[in-house]
């Protein structure tokens, strides 16, 4: 214990303080969605839904694309030896499947994770939200415009699809992510606390 407390005084007390925001936002988090959204999943088919539906439209209207549709469907697969049932949004083109988005690609968990990092840093609460909303904003967008440039992919250049999908748009959402919290903390000078020697 003596060892956890000297290690735990050698980490400067804005990191020890943004730590355990952390922990307690993601405790919290975990508990409410545990509560309200587990068993109905109404927030992830929403936000789900959402993005199969945005990306209809970009497709149909904002690009040469078109005679795109979408809808709900349920799907079941084997995993470690148990049927496991899940519903996700497909994208159709005239009738063929492109895309399904499950919820695990809707975007809830980053945006969550991005959430909790702008609360668990000091800075005013009105610039707080102002970045919650706006952040939220344009990863909704990024994830959107990931799902359109999947189906572009898969449709004109079926080569790329699967190093995109498991890699390149990665890279694009987290680095996304990631320039707005550089942003976000450029106003933000944290209090230099002396670390003890010895």
């Amino acid at each position: 214990m003596k060892q956890f407390n000297s290690f735990k005084n050698q980490i400067p007390l804005p990191i020890r303080l943004f730590l355990g925001k952390a922990l307690l936002f993601f405790i919290v988090w975990k508990i409410i969605y545990g509560i309200f959204f587990y068993n109905s999943n109404s927030l992830d088919n929403t936000l789900t839904t959402h993005v199969a539906e945005a990306s209809t439209f970009v497709l149909n209207n904002l690009s040469f694309m078109s005679g795109f549709s979408t809808q709900t469907e349920s799907y079941s697969e084997a995993f470690g030896g148990e049927l496991i049932e899940y519903r996700a949004s497909t994208i159709y083109h005239h009738d063929y499947k492109v895309l399904n988005i499950a919820d695990a690609c809707n975007g809830l968990e980053l945006m969550i994770l991005y959430i909790g990092f702008i609360i668990c840093m000091p800075s005013k609460i009105l610039r707080k939200v102002l970045y919650i909303v706006i952040g939220l904003l344009i990863l909704d967008l990024v994830n959107i415009l990931r799902c359109v440039g999947l189906i572009y992919l898969r449709e004109y250049f079926h080569t790329y699809f699967q190093f995109a999908h498991h890699y390149l748009f990665k890279i694009i959402v987290y680095s996304t992510t990631f320039l707005i919290w550089v942003f976000y903390t450029r106003k933000i000078h944290l209090k230099n606390e002396p670390v003890p020697v010895g």
